[in-house]
């Protein structure tokens, strides 16, 4: 449906496009200074001219959607898509589509990497599992990845086949807190495979992380110990990934202020992923997290963007709980859901051969989900 806007050239369009392709075209318009319109009529410009077929989107739950386009531009892409035989919101949402993969998320000043943090203090979510995966996924891509195992129990490091770093030497908490004597990039381990190529580094776990929030404590401007401890290695990566504990103490205000939008830094590069399960608990968690953030930008002035939220090891055989409330993460809106993970053996697999699962079952549907939730993310 179309109405023409008085003294002008373009005219209101209604379709619908499904909420995720609404928020990304949002944030990837803000992002680059552009006007919505103007950013759907190169979109739909370059869809009519595209000759190649495009992949389908999913458009299941497309809800209402209005821009202003060229006058006649909408006509025409309903011809097109009649010749292709297709519905006209698949147009649309192809269009659309094709303009954010033509225009790639900003990336961060030179020098400055994106800033991932995987938390959640509830345990047994899959933090490590997220972590790891979206690390692999982008290093696997060619970016320069650091991945810090933040949890005091070292899950990522065991996973991974890499020894934690000994209480009483060198540690990310020391350096945390001033005790360091060598370099930080010392304790740095490559994660071996053919499909990351040196590019993905782990700064393992050690055990003293346990007193990290009590170490913490008498540090002056303790919300900035994690920046500036990481500091030294933001030069020689595109990427760092927190794998944050299971908790709300100290440390994790540090790692959420490190993951702050830092100055000059677009909207959406670095900020919190999290994950959840799809049960009445992780809401509760969820939610004490939020206020969390909340207070960190009221005492701190610390503006902390909302990477999204991952539903991890779903099963739907777990009937009416999983469904309802995979259905009340997915209607939240802001923080939207970037991918929902099954519950399948591959992960588990990997986890018990110490192997990194893209290594490990680079086809398996995890992995594949892995590698679009960094892709949204990026």
């Amino acid at each position: 449906m179309t109405d023409d806007q008085s003294g002008s050239d373009r005219e209101k369009v209604v379709s619908k496009l499904p909420q995720d392709l609404r928020q990304r075209l949002k944030v990837r318009a803000a992002e680059l200074g552009i006007d919505i319109q103007d950013a759907v009529t190169d979109g739909v410009t370059r869809w009519l001219e595209h000759d190649a077929p495009l992949q389908t989107v999913d458009t299941a739950g497309a809800e209402n959607w209005a821009t202003w386009l060229p006058i006649g531009l909408y006509g025409r892409l309903k011809d097109k898509a009649t010749q292709r035989s297709l519905p006209y919101v698949q147009g649309v949402a192809q269009a659309v589509t094709l303009w954010l993969d033509l225009h790639s998320a900003a990336t961060v000043p030179s020098g400055d990497p994106q800033r991932k943090i995987v938390v959640n203090q509830k345990g047994g979510v899959g933090k490590t599992a997220v972590s790891a995966g979206i690390a692999q996924a982008l290093a696997e891509a060619g970016k320069r990845v650091l991945v810090v195992d933040y949890d005091p129990q070292g899950h990522l490091t065991k996973q991974l086949g890499i020894p934690p770093l000994t209480v009483g030497g060198d540690s990310l908490v020391k350096h945390m807190i001033g005790e360091a004597t060598g370099k930080i990039v010392d304790l740095l381990v490559p994660v071996e495979g053919e499909r990351f190529d040196g590019r993905l580094l782990v700064l393992p776990s050690c055990q003293d992380a346990f007193l990290l929030d009590v170490r913490l404590g008498p540090i002056r401007a303790s919300e900035r110990a994690l920046e500036r401890a990481l500091k030294p290695l933001e030069e020689g990566v595109d990427v760092v990934i927190i794998d944050g504990p299971p908790s709300l103490g100290l440390g994790v205000d540090a790692a959420l202020y490190y993951g702050r939008r830092r100055s000059g830094e677009r909207h959406g590069v670095s900020g919190v992923l999290i994950p959840v399960e799809a049960e009445d608990s992780s809401a509760d968690a969820f939610e004490m997290l939020t206020n969390q953030i909340a207070a960190l930008d009221e005492d701190f002035g610390a503006q902390v963007d909302y990477l999204g939220i991952v539903v991890n090891k779903y099963d739907a055989r777990r009937g009416y709980v999983a469904t309802s409330s995979l259905e009340l993460w997915q209607s939240l809106g802001e923080p939207r859901v970037v991918g929902v993970i099954p519950d399948l053996r591959e992960q588990r697999e990997a986890v018990r051969v110490k192997r990194p699962l893209l290594d490990y079952a680079p086809s398996c549907k995890q992995a594949i989900i892995l590698r679009d939730i960094a892709k949204e993310i990026s």
